[in-house]
């Protein structure tokens, strides 16, 4: 059945604190650097920011291992750097140049790396369902012991392949965790103007597995929430779902007006910032000093200021080479 998680937060020591803190900074300051770089117009297309979920990103990765799957949706930056994607090679597929991950034909909304086992990046609303229940039984049928992990929004729950992904996820017992990222409005439309039943845990309980809805705003809440369902999963008991209850900062995209949303609900889910209110954690704890976050941002900032200038100095696909990959050359009868 669905539950609540609202147990009381493990310590965690200042090692770990700060290794939390740095991932959830290096996010938030790689996507203002691609706020910054599409109003100059280096990055084109559309771009999804990840501003104000850090924390869920963070937290799942934590406890997954190099031999486990990753899927995520358009909104993946934040994935992506976490699952350990380099920089350079994210910021050249934003430019679309060939030294992106995908050669720059992907762009911001379909980041993958198979050596990363991270398979998206998915610009269908809830496209990345069914991939995920396929890698999960492809592990199942091989003994890998690995276990796919499926990033999604509270929007996919509308489609079609939610239910179906669920139900076979469930009937075959899986290894897969199901994400679900609520952050209230899909694309702009507030979730009890499309659902009929806003508690997102409780139709994936219908489905017979385990389900949690947890505060996505709480780095360590989500750690711990992601360890005890992967360890779960990792037992042999099938999928699990972990409902996340998040907030993004920015608009749906940069194309977006945001006229749906109130600016004083929005002012005060910035008050909950997973990395605002983590610094004041630790520096009520004695775990961070101001010198240890100068640190921390000055190192960052040389790691996002070194990709932007690999982007700047990669090349862009030659015309000749554009049908590659799209057509197939069969031989003249």
């Amino acid at each position: 059945m669905s539950a609540s998680r609202e147990d009381p937060q493990p310590p965690v020591s200042r090692e770990h604190g700060l290794a939390l803190l740095e991932g959830m900074l290096r996010i938030r300051r790689f996507e203002e650097k691609c706020v910054e770089l599409y109003s100059a117009g280096k990055i084109r297309g559309f771009l999804h920011l990840y501003i104000g979920e850090e924390a869920i990103a963070v937290g799942v990765m934590r406890s997954l291992r190099a031999a486990d799957a990753v899927v995520a949706t358009y909104r993946e930056h934040g994935h992506a750097l976490a699952r350990g994607l380099s920089m350079p090679s994210l910021m050249a597929e934003m430019f679309g140049k060939r030294e992106g991950c995908c050669r720059g034909r992907g762009g911001s909304m379909h980041l993958f790396d198979a050596a990363a086992r991270f398979y998206g990046g998915n610009a269908i609303v809830g496209g990345g369902l069914p991939l995920a229940v396929g890698l999960a039984l492809a592990a199942k049928m091989r003994g890998t012991g690995a276990v796919t992990a499926c990033f999604f929004g509270e929007g996919a729950v509308a489609e079609g392949e939610f239910h179906e992904s669920l139900n076979l996820a469930a009937l075959w017992r899986l290894p897969v965790l199901f994400v679900c990222e609520n952050n209230l409005y899909a694309m702009g439309t507030a979730i009890a103007r499309s659902e009929s039943e806003t508690h997102i845990a409780r139709k994936a309980a219908s489905y017979n597995m385990p389900a949690a809805t947890v505060d996505g705003m709480d780095v360590i809440a989500v750690e711990a929430a992601a360890a005890d369902a992967i360890g779960t999963i990792r037992a042999g008991s099938g999928p699990y779902f972990l409902e996340l209850a998040t907030y993004r900062f920015r608009a749906h995209s940069m194309f977006d007006p945001e006229l749906y949303r109130d600016k004083a609900e929005v002012e005060h889910w910035k008050e909950r910032d997973p990395i605002a209110t983590f610094v004041g954690r630790m520096r009520a704890a004695g775990q961070l000093d101001e010198s240890d976050l100068t640190a921390l941002e000055a190192r960052i900032a040389t790691e996002i200021e070194a990709a932007v200038q690999h982007a700047e100095r990669g090349t862009l696909e030659a015309i000749a080479d554009l049908t590659s990959d799209v057509y197939t050359r069969t031989a003249a009868r």
